[in-house]
């Protein structure tokens, strides 16, 4: 009987380099005779890849003529990542004069004979003759050309970009692949096909994905021929493209409905008899994915199947204990599994997500010889574990082939596995060296159009200067070098991480410390948050309303606070908000519930805001020791001392608004404070609560009481307080009407003029071309237009999307906004909370029943009962039709032409706000000439426009956006400081010593 399965998978998400590489340098060694043989069969390896001679040529051929270090290299990738989804002519036109001018085609000489390499860089050299820069159609200057050249030009790039993927792609359909596939299949090739696409977006796009799969397996079923596994064709399938929200955060969902599907194609893989491989994701799905896998491969019907299989990444640090885990899955059902064992595509990727989550580490390794050795040592335990696990060993690497061979025996008991178009010289030796070792080709299938995303990552992981088939290739690198094993690279315990990559909490030393984060993917530290939070959920007292008389008692004791506080070194003052970091660290869970019960937050966004919170403590306390520290010496002449030094104003008001209730409430709080100013807080009148603890946190960090003080209210508290006469500043964030107010009203004092730093909100817009990836998009505009319930002063509300590509893009948008839960903000599953009361409510009820009588309905998503609004998207034939901001999870829609994108500039400008604005483009001169048009406070290109980070991404904007300057910024303090200038005339005693005493 088998045994009961294994719990969940569960491993340290990040754990420290050095005791990982203590073991693997230990497990490396072999004795001196093995390393003799390894370097023999791998010196033979790459003799054979430097001897290729094949008169197509291959990728190795291409990167060898373009590398990526080189402006024609990058500017092949970008066009071969986008120009075959480019409709129009025009925007092709603009793309391809864009990118061929950034490199030297024209002049370029090809050094190598290949058909491919040679097609291409003459293609390529005769679009850029004809396209010279200037010469696009709004240019004034060589419009003959161009009205007879474009068309060859558009013609040629696009020949060379599907030139360069039929190499990379077996087939643009499942029938071609087969077909080309047999002439190598004869020859002892095994394959696995790869279904081109990106990950699902929409249930329509997971439909699709499922369908194609399902296709695929019938085709590959029909034609395998009578083999054995494993000597069967195979196909890969990939979890992310058959749900839209494969995320850890919706793990129920996606166990209840992503589960019967890969049992279902698993079934006709079974039926077949083929390899079936799910394939690897990012490390925050890996959790996801082995419980996914888990309950697929146990299903009773796969009983008796050896063809079930997975991918499992070397650069995990994870990777060994998935294979522990796999090992103790097929042992508890008493079954066998295939695993492809690879080194990993999404590396650059996983290192950024790291550090803006804040990790405690990185998920993979970050130097390449740490990859390869754990590698071997991943290929050394599945080959322990055969013939239970059937390993399948995919690289392009010599040196490992090499080893793999020395270290296996039976050589009939695993593969090894390379790239379609790829590795073809180092397998053809190993073929005629070995023959009796087997290699299945992984061979991607699909239009070129999906082949782009897919085209680039292969280039990039490959084209790198550390990649072994970079190297290989470039006769200049010594095969001596090549042959240096990864723990001789490595050298020592201490050099296993790369010091060129701090840990993600140290990505802003030596200024401060960063955030610290969590990360959602990993199962323990999401059940041990969400297990805090529901601890810290409890009943709080009601807040009580400032009176008129509390309100005034309170300014005057504000004053009487600030000179003791002013007189504070500010060594001492930024101490103390470093303190007020740590404690809100400390107690993070009790200000998350906060948070979720009081602002509506998810558990996302209230993560973010603490963190947001904390990075403002830390920022302006190390901006402050500099700024109001030490003096700044000015020059001037001899005989004289000239000092600038910064001093606060006196009794300063902060006003902040419900939607970040900690973060900007802190932000302005701890800025005004850190300037030497006493500052009396106001908070919104819907999250009273958390800016009481809030106080409280500070007041418990050091801050006097005498220093800081609460008002509690609604606008009337506000109002009182900006009108009153002793009142030295102002610092607001909230609507632009109510800045106009504050404004007046100190104007219309008198006494002395007091500053108003005002940051207020937006029709913020983003700008989409047709040389923009589609998932992308979708990707950037849910997120920007739909998170917090569009409930962001940064928050997307008016998109411009370019007509030859808008109904694709505005499908894929309304479709993964569709799949968006509305609901509980308690609920990690939960994407969009509450707005944040009954009246906000009303106001955008309101709003959507204009939209649907005067504008075209793309969405209009159902939410529950409650203060809830579900997702809508507008489409409005002028953007003028858009008056006011809307707050909330809104989006309006424009279509524009690309001749007009300056129309598209004009109706931005006429808005007169200027807060954040987006862009999705692959044209750098559109790029350039959106920013330079637009003056905007935050443009963001190619990726979502919410979450400005603390001193990365200063926050504010101009016009009717605010005042600057920007939030978490180098500027910021000093408008709520006063500047003194000293003069000391340090001759008037009797003369100039000093001087005097350096004459000779």
């Amino acid at each position: 009987m088998p045994d009961p399965l294994p719990p969940p998978f569960s491993a340290p998400y990040a754990p420290d380099d050095t005791a990982i590489a203590s073991r693997l340098r230990h497990d490396a060694r072999l004795g001196a005779e093995a390393e003799a043989r390894i370097d023999r069969s791998a010196t033979r390896l790459i003799e054979a890849i430097r001897a290729n001679d094949d008169p197509l040529g291959g990728v190795e051929d291409m990167l060898r003529e373009f590398a990526l270090s080189t402006k024609e290299g990058l500017a092949l990738m970008v066009l071969a990542e986008a120009l075959l989804r480019v409709p129009d002519a025009r925007t092709a036109d603009q793309f391809i004069e864009d990118k061929l001018g950034q490199g030297d085609f024209v002049n370029h000489e090809t050094k190598s004979s290949a058909f491919l390499v040679n097609a291409s860089a003459w293609a390529l050299g005769m679009s850029a003759r004809v396209i010279q820069p200037g010469e696009t159609p709004q240019g004034t200057i060589g419009r003959l050309t161009k009205r007879l050249g474009a068309p060859a030009v558009r013609a040629a790039t696009r020949q060379a970009m599907r030139l360069m993927g039929s190499h990379f792609v077996l087939g643009e359909t499942i029938e071609a692949a087969l077909s080309r596939a047999q002439s190598q299949t004869a020859r002892g090739s095994r394959y696995s096909f790869d279904m081109l696409g990106e990950g699902a977006r929409t249930a329509d796009d997971a439909h699709r994905y499922f369908e194609s799969y399902a296709r695929a397996i019938e085709a590959i079923g029909k034609a395998a021929g009578d083999q054995a596994l494993p000597d069967r064709p195979g196909i890969s399938v990939k979890l992310s493209a058959l749900h839209p929200r494969f995320e850890a955060v919706s793990h129920a969902r996606v166990m209840t409905e992503l589960v019967p599907q890969l049992i279902d194609l698993a079934r006709r893989a079974k039926a077949f008899d083929l390899n079936f491989t799910v394939d690897a994701e990012e490390a925050d799905r890996l959790e996801l994915s082995l419980d996914v896998i888990a309950a697929a491969f146990a299903n009773p019907s796969l009983a008796g199947w050896s063809g079930f299989g997975l991918a499992i990444q070397a650069y995990q640090k994870r990777a060994a204990d998935v294979i522990d885990y796999i090992d103790a899955l097929t042992r508890a059902l008493d079954r066998r599994m295939m695993v492809r064992l690879v080194k990993g595509a999404y590396w650059d990727a996983e290192i950024k997500r790291a550090q803006e989550r804040g990790l405690d580490g990185y998920p993979v390794f970050t130097r390449k010889a740490m990859t390869d050795l754990n590698y071997v040592a991943c290929a050394r335990k599945l080959l322990t574990l055969r013939p239970r696990l059937f390993p399948q060993f995919a690289t392009h690497n010599a040196l490992t082939v090499a080893t793999i061979l020395e270290l296996a025996d039976d050589p009939t008991s695993f593969e090894f596995q390379r790239l379609h178009g790829m590795g073809e010289a180092l397998y053809a030796q190993l073929g005629d060296d070995r023959p009796e070792i087997a290699h299945r080709t992984y061979a991607p299938v699909g239009s070129h159009r999906d082949l782009l995303a897919y085209l680039v990552r292969r280039l990039l992981e490959n084209g790198a200067n550390s990649s072994f088939v970079a190297l290989a290739a470039d006769n200049r690198v010594s095969i001596v070098d090549l042959l240096r094993r990864p723990a001789e690279i490595i050298g020592s315990d201490s050099n296993a991480a790369h010091s060129g990559f701090p840990l993600p909490a140290d990505l802003y030393r030596p200024q401060r410390e960063n955030s610290h984060g969590i990360e959602l993917g990993e199962r323990k530290a999401l059940q041990t948050l969400t297990s805090a939070i529901a601890a810290e959920r409890k009943a709080s007292p009601a807040i009580n309303t400032s009176t008129a008389e509390q309100t005034n008692a309170v300014i005057t004791a504000a004053q009487r606070g600030f000179k003791a506080w002013n007189g504070t070194p500010a060594t001492q003052r930024a101490a103390i908000l470093d303190k007020a970091a740590d404690l809100l660290e400390q107690r993070r869970a009790h200000f998350l519930a906060l948070l979720q019960s009081e602002g509506g937050k998810t558990l996302d966004d209230a993560l973010s805001e603490v963190r947001e919170a904390i990075d403002f403590c830390r920022y302006y306390a190390a901006l402050g020791k500099k700024l109001f520290g030490e003096s700044e010496t000015m020059p001037g002449p001899t005989g004289e001392s000239n000092v600038l030094e910064l001093h606060g104003r006196g009794a300063f008001v902060a006003i902040s608004p419900w939607n970040f209730p900690l973060a900007i409430f802190l932000g302005q709080v701890t800025a005004a404070l850190m300037a030497g100013n006493a500052v009396i807080a106001k908070p919104a009148e819907q999250t009273p609560r958390i800016a009481a603890e809030a106080i409280a946190l500070l007041h418990q960090a050091g801050v006097p009481e005498t220093a800081l003080h609460l008002v509690q209210g609604d606008g009337a508290v506000g109002a009182a307080l900006v009108s009153h006469p002793a009142i030295a500043g102002v610092v607001f964030t909230g609507s632009t009407e109510v800045a106009r107010s504050i404004n007046r009203t100190l104007a219309a004092k008198d006494g002395p003029i007091v500053p108003l730093v005002a940051e207020t909100g937006g029709i913020n817009a983003m700008i989409v071309d047709a040389t923009a990836l589609p998932e992308q998009v979708a990707d950037d505009v849910v997120t920007s237009a739909f998170r917090s319930a569009g409930q962001r002063c940064s928050a997307l509300r008016l998109l411009f999307v370019q007509d030859d590509v808008a109904d694709r893009m505005i499908e894929m948008i309304a479709g993964a906004a569709r799949e968006l839960k509305i609901g509980d903000p308690s609920q990690p599953s939960t994407h969009i909370g509450p707005v944040i009361d009954a009246e906000a409510k009303q106001r955008l009820d309101a709003h959507i029943a204009r939209m649907k009588r005067e504008a075209r309905v793309h969405l209009a998503a159902e939410a529950p009962a409650g203060n809830f609004v579900a997702p809508h998207i507008f489409e409005l034939s002028a953007a003028s039709q858009l008056t006011e901001e809307v707050f909330g999870p809104i989006l309006h829609v424009v279509r524009y032409r690309a001749e007009r994108l300056g129309d598209v500039l004009a109706a931005i400008e006429a808005t007169g706000f200027g807060l954040t604005l987006g862009i999705h483009s692959r044209i750098d001169d559109t790029i350039e000439h959106v920013i330079d048009r637009l003056r905007v406070g935050n443009i963001y290109v190619n990726r979502n426009m919410i979450g400005a980070v603390v001193g990365v991404q200063p926050f504010g904007g101009s016009g009717l956006s605010g005042t600057g300057p920007k939030a978490g910024g180098p500027h910021y303090l000093t408008r709520f400081a006063t500047e003194q200038t000293i003069t000391i005339n340090t001759a008037a005693a009797g003369g100039n010593a000093a001087l005097m005493a350096g004459v000779e």
